[in-house]
C-alpha cells in the first residue's frame, strides 16, 4: 500500500547522507530492506554506470547478494535510494523509465545544495512520480 507519509530512523538517514557524502561527483546506490516496522537494514551497493556522474546502475552481483541477505534476515525490499551529485533531489527521466519496483520507496540525495543534504522520497509508477513526507526519528 502506498502511502502519503514514511517514517525513517535518523541513524539510517545519517547513513545514506553520509554515503552520498562519500563520492561527491558520482552518484551512489543502495538499497534499504526492512521487517514490519523494525528498524531497516541498508545495503549499499557499488554503482557500475558508464557515466557515475549522472546515472547509477547497481551491480547484479551485489544487488543479488543483498536481496538474498534480505531473504535469509526475513526482510523485503523497503527502499532503493540514490544520489544526484549536481542536480535536484526529484527523480529524473531516467530514473522514472527504469523504475521496476512500483511499491517501493525510491529516495533520491542532492548534493547540489548549499550547506545541507536533501533526501525525498517517491514512489515511481505507470511512467510517473508521487512524492511523499519523509519523517525522521531517534530511534529508541
Amino acid at each position: 500500500m502506498i502511502s502519503n507519509s514514511v517514517s525513517l530512523p535518523r541513524t539510517l538517514v545519517n547513513h545514506i547522507l553520509t554515503h552520498a557524502q562519500q563520492a561527491p561527483n558520482n552518484e551512489v546506490c543502495g538499497l534499504i530492506g526492512r521487517q514490519d516496522e523494525q528498524s531497516p537494514t541498508l545495503y549499499p551497493i557499488n554503482n557500475i554506470a558508464n557515466d557515475t556522474h549522472c546515472l547509477f546502475r547497481m551491480d547484479p552481483a551485489q544487488q543479488i547478494e543483498a536481496m538474498r541477505n534480505m531473504r535469509e534476515q526475513g526482510e523485503e525490499l523497503f527502499a532503493i535510494y540514490h544520489s544526484h551529485p549536481h542536480a535536484p533531489g526529484l527523480p529524473s527521466s531516467v530514473d522514472i523509465e527504469q523504475a521496476s519496483y512500483p511499491d517501493t520507496l525510491y529516495l533520491i540525495i542532492s548534493l547540489n545544495t548549499i550547506g545541507v543534504l536533501e533526501m525525498r522520497g517517491f514512489y515511481l509508477r505507470n511512467s510517473s512520480s508521487q512524492e511523499v513526507s519523509l519523517q525522521v526519528y531517534d530511534a529508541s
